[in-house]
């Protein structure tokens, strides 16, 4: 087990020590279910009170939070060091170099010595691995497809034929890259199928979730930015070019040849139409529906989706209808009153 002391990792973090910085760490814990020997964290006044009654030996935090029981680790943002340290705890497996006897590779492909082909995988024709690439099993790259190094592909993924793929991407379980783009053109009373005949193209420190799917281009190139990281089932259908470092959730989908400026955010199960361009640090809400372009740095939500502040205004004037219809209808019947007085106190010879 690796043990650091509570300086050394606040100096990996330039982090202030408050308290004994000799004490030493072990593991790290949420708050919750922190033990003695554990780092946990606390950005948040809930988070700390609970971390303070725990038998952490350290909390780091961000904030102004002081503890006369626990030594604190001192830092801009607890979670961005949370997310530095945590793989000091818990590094991740090193592959074995070298090719499980049940794969097969084409004799063409270009396989580095640092490699490791894992169980059942198929190795096409022209197919070029990098250094300290990781295939862990049942993996299909297709004719001509390139990895660069420290990529790793989870069990089940499959790169169709010319994908190329940049250093240290990671692909999660079960994703497709590179399968045909959906294009039909009607002729003489049936779809026929226009045939995809493009690639995808990664690009450096890509993430992609489990179960995802995305298409090659129709004619060119599908293509991921670097930086970008994809969650579980996304479906990026033919030509859909994304920039860097955007973030893509959850049940999104693409239609094609739409264009993400960099850094662009796309929250959970929304559905972004085709030949759309949304600029750079733009936004989408959950369950939205995209059908316009969106100009560099705004925010649309709703489905339609609209700006940000239209959507809410007209969400709130929502929530007041049944109240609005209360007073319609307590009016109505007002002036039916007023109607049914006005009748009697008229003689009827005078209408």
């Amino acid at each position: 087990m690796t043990s650091f002391t509570v300086s050394e990792i606040a100096a990996r973090v330039a982090g202030e020590v408050t308290g004994d910085g000799a004490m030493p760490l072990l593991g790290f814990a949420p708050a919750a279910t922190a033990r003695s020997g554990d780092l946990t964290f606390a950005d948040t006044e809930d988070f700390f009170l609970v971390a303070e009654k725990t038998d952490a030996t350290a909390i780091l935090v961000s904030g102004d939070f002081h503890s006369s029981t626990k030594t604190l680790i001192r830092v801009p943002e607890a979670r961005i060091a949370v997310a530095r340290l945590l793989p000091l705890f818990f590094p991740p497996e090193v592959s074995i170099p070298g090719i499980d006897p049940s794969a097969r590779v084409a004799p063409s492909a270009q396989v580095d010595a640092t490699a490791h082909i894992g169980p059942g995988c198929v190795i096409g024709e022209d197919v070029r691995i990098g250094a300290r690439s990781t295939l862990a099993g049942g993996n299909h790259l297709g004719k001509g497809s390139q990895l660069g190094n420290d990529v790793s592909l989870f069990p089940n993924v499959v790169l169709y034929a010319r994908t190329i793929v940049g250093h240290r991407v990671t692909i999660h379980s079960g994703t497709t890259i590179g399968s045909d783009g959906y294009g039909y053109a009607f002729d003489e009373g049936r779809h026929r199928k226009v045939l995809q005949v493009g690639n995808v193209v990664i690009h450096d420190d890509v993430e992609i979730g489990a179960n995802a799917a995305i298409d090659r281009g129709a004619l060119g190139s599908t293509v991921i930015g670097a930086g970008t990281k994809i969650d579980n089932l996304v479906h990026v259908a033919h030509n859909v070019v994304m920039g860097m470092h955007c973030l893509i959730m959850g049940q999104v989908g693409f239609a094609g040849s739409t264009h993400l400026g960099d850094y662009t955010i796309i929250a959970s199960q929304s559905g972004i139409a085709g030949h759309l361009k949304l600029g750079r640090q733009s936004k989408v809400g959950a369950k939205s529906g995209v059908m316009r372009d969106i100009p560099d740095g705004g925010t649309v939500l709703g489905i339609p989706a609209l700006p940000d502040k239209q959507t809410k205004r007209q969400l709130i004037a929502l929530q007041k209808l049944p109240e609005i219809l209360r007073k319609m209808r307590a009016m109505e019947k007002q002036i039916t009153a007023l109607q049914d007085a006005h009748s009697l106190a008229v003689p009827a010879d005078d209408i």
